[in-house]
């Protein structure tokens, strides 16, 4: 028996907006964008350019969902970003204003830095160290 993680809902404010933060900002791919007119919603994935699971935008639909948006772990960090390039990748982010929580800092994993996306929700920023060839 092969699992995969597929997708990871996203509790999002509106459609749009969040597809403008995380393809135009963030660099993710837009994946889907499908009208589901009979329950008024959309499916939207979008997915970081190095592929892996993708994100979920789900537009909250009540008051306890509005609720949850930016806070889905109630204050921890939430997803975890792999990249290659963290210095290009926090220049991008602070060039749109994009509030840096922690900056980079060397771990046993690597140097993460934590960022907020546009709904409060804490990122870590993760480049892994080169692995020593010998």
């Amino acid at each position: 028996m092969s699992h995969r993680l597929a997708h990871i809902a996203l509790v999002v404010r509106d459609y749009n907006e969040a597809i403008r933060f995380y393809v135009d900002i963030m660099g993710f791919r837009l994946l889907e964008d499908i009208h589901q007119p009979e329950q008024d919603k959309r499916w939207v994935l979008v997915q970081p350019s190095g592929g892996g699971a993708s994100i979920l935008l789900a537009r909250a639909s009540n008051d306890i969902q509005r609720a949850a948006i930016g806070n889905q772990t109630g204050g921890r960090v939430f997803l975890f970003l792999e990249t290659d390039d963290l210095d290009a990748d926090l220049t991008r982010l602070r060039s749109h204003d994009v509030r840096i929580i922690r900056e980079p800092v060397s771990a046993d994993y690597g140097t993460v830095a934590v960022f907020k996306d546009i709904y409060g929700n804490l990122w870590d920023l993760i480049q892994r160290p080169e692995p020593n060839i010998s």
